[in-house]
């Protein structure tokens, strides 16, 4: 197993551990919100923002950062050549990494500043929803992507060297 295969690997896994992450937000946490009083899912959301810094969420969520990053370090200017590789790497960092820190970390930011007991304050929810649920979907939609191109890469660059194997086997490498 090669270095460039291993980070793949572990890219994959930790690309997928995110996008559950993710998807679990998406389809249960954001709707929960919706269906509260305004004041009741800003307090639960700004309770939910401030749980989840720990360091096991920084490693969960860098983690895959940094392994998409050797990732794509490795599949352009390493020896572990990989198209798709590449392709994953780049969603993830992207679709993933890029959308939370341009919208969703403003947006909870955003949200840490506002008091849920002010009415005025707390109907800004409906919106914080909205507009934060759909780049949760893009950031979901990107680290799925980025697991399966992954994946899709593992599953060819086994096939390959096998083949290799196969041909040098036989003697027509």
């Amino acid at each position: 197993m090669t270095l460039a295969y291993a980070v793949r690997a572990l890219a994959t896994l930790w690309s997928g551990l995110m996008a559950g992450f993710f998807f679990a937000f998406s389809i249960v946490v954001m709707p929960a919100l919706e269906t509260m009083p305004p004041d009741r899912a800003m307090a639960a959301m700004q309770a939910i923002n401030a749980a989840v810094r720990t360091p096991f969420f920084g490693i969960a969520f860098f983690g895959a950062v940094l392994l998409c990053a050797a990732t794509l370090a490795l599949s352009v200017w390493g020896r572990g050549r990989s198209f798709l590789g590449t392709g994953a790497a780049v969603v993830y960092l992207a679709g993933a990494f890029a959308t939370t820190v341009a919208f969703n970390v403003p947006l909870n930011n955003e949200l840490a500043a506002l008091d849920p007991t002010v009415p005025e304050q707390a109907a800004l929810m409906t919106g914080y929803i909205v507009d934060w649920t759909g780049w949760n979907h893009v950031r979901t939609l990107a680290a799925m992507a980025a697991c399966v191109l992954l994946l899709a890469s593992l599953i060819t660059s086994r096939a390959r060297a096998n083949d290799d194997y196969h041909r040098m086997a036989a003697g027509t490498a």
